[in-house]
């Protein structure tokens, strides 16, 4: 099968050289390998943010990357692409009316705009991921979001022929948007369970425990720091503010000597760093569910709220603990007892990471996503696959 993937602000070679700690672009990058290593002939198309790179790059996990040529050669915020999407969309349809794709993927808004106008009149299916919906972070006032983001989604939405949630909860607020529940497939994100695994060097620690944790949702973290002992709480990622704003946030918990800002990590010392702690910590809602994902996949257990694809992913009682959020007492209720029982982390951990072998291998999760092309094309084997199946 022809696939053209479209990322237009997330290139999926930053994760080639280890740039970056996760998101779109590894998101990407790991589905466009698993497809090519199929047999299927991928085409990445992203917007040229440098003039470094050549127009066409043929990538050693056997998909192409083509950087479009729209707006500056430089780095623009996501949310600022609108003006550039006219010369992007042109780029797309030149393309596809020469070699048409039996199936356009297209991720976050940018590109589903792009690609739904660029596809129009060609008999060219279009399958959409949004990776996170502006009208919910809106809801949130997680940050500032444009309307333009708002309506353009709205479109997008009417147009793609389907939809790809990546868990149940992102299922269910689409379905509240006014889409028709046969449109949607709840596919999750996948791990490259060669890379993360229970196996492999780990960190160093200062104290008897460790707690990893992302950035988004660190501080309640942080606050139920206090009421566990002997143990040092990292934190990853976040931008300059917020590292600044967790930091004074430690101090003003009086834990600040048990935190430590590590900011972004590259991608290769990732599963390092996931296995050096004896518990990961998720608890802001992380649509894609991936951080719980990485962290069984390298047999740890996994504390999360209840948001976000961790309900999809964690097994309460199982492969770790859900626990309601924005509630810092009950991270502390559940942390306490958990990191002073080394036999029930360890049960968790193997339990954990069988669970990632068995369901959400990058194998599997890009032939679920081939089952949704083919019924965005019209071809035979619609099977739909649920987040909580297996």
């Amino acid at each position: 099968m022809r696939i053209a993937v479209v990322s237009a602000h997330a290139n999926p070679l930053s994760v080639l050289g280890d740039a970056e700690e996760g998101g779109q672009d590894v998101h990407v990058a790991d589905l466009a390998a698993a497809l090519a290593q199929s047999g299927h002939d991928v085409v990445v198309h992203t917007r040229r943010d440098s003039v470094r790179p050549p127009d066409l790059v043929h990538t050693r996990d056997g998909y192409d990357v083509v950087h479009v040529p729209a707006g500056p050669p430089s780095p623009v915020h996501p949310d600022e692409l609108l003006p550039h999407l006219d010369e992007f969309t042109r780029f797309l349809r030149q393309q596809w009316r020469t070699e048409p794709p039996a199936v356009v993927h297209a991720h976050y808004w940018t590109s589903g705009v792009a690609s739904v106008l660029a596809a129009n009149g060609l008999d060219v299916p279009v399958v959409q991921t949004f990776h996170s919906l502006g009208v919910v972070e809106q809801q949130t006032g997680a940050e500032a979001v444009p309307e333009a983001r708002v309506s353009t989604e709205r479109l997008i939405r009417r147009e793609a022929r389907r939809l790809v949630a990546w868990c149940t909860d992102e299922m269910a607020q689409l379905v509240r948007l006014g889409v028709a529940r046969t449109r949607i497939a709840v596919v999750p994100p996948g791990v490259d369970v060669e890379r993360f695994k229970p196996d492999g060097p780990r960190l160093n620690r200062q104290l008897p425990h460790q707690v990893v944790a992302p950035a988004a949702g660190a501080e309640d973290v942080i606050t139920a720091l206090r009421s566990v002992w002997d143990t040092e709480l990292v934190v990853v990622g976040g931008r300059p503010g917020d590292v600044r704003r967790l930091r004074e946030h430690a101090r003003a918990q009086e834990v600040g000597g048990r935190v430590r800002l590590v900011g972004r990590v590259p991608r290769v010392a990732m599963p390092a760093l996931l296995r050096s702690a004896d518990v990961v910590v998720c608890a802001a809602s992380d649509e894609s569910g991936v951080t719980p994902l990485e962290a069984m996949a390298c047999g740890v257990p996994v504390v999360a709220a209840t948001v976000g694809g961790a309900v999809d992913t964690v097994v309460d009682g199982v492969t770790g603990l859900l626990v309601p959020p924005n509630d810092a007492r009950a991270l502390g209720r559940a942390l306490r007892p958990l990191l002073a029982d080394d036999a029930r982390r360890e049960a968790y951990g193997i339990a954990g990471a069988d669970r990632v072998q068995a369901r959400y291998s990058t194998v599997r999760i890009a032939a679920e996503t081939v089952r949704v092309y083919r019924q965005a094309a019209g071809q035979p084997e619609t099977l739909e696959v649920s987040a909580q199946d297996g």
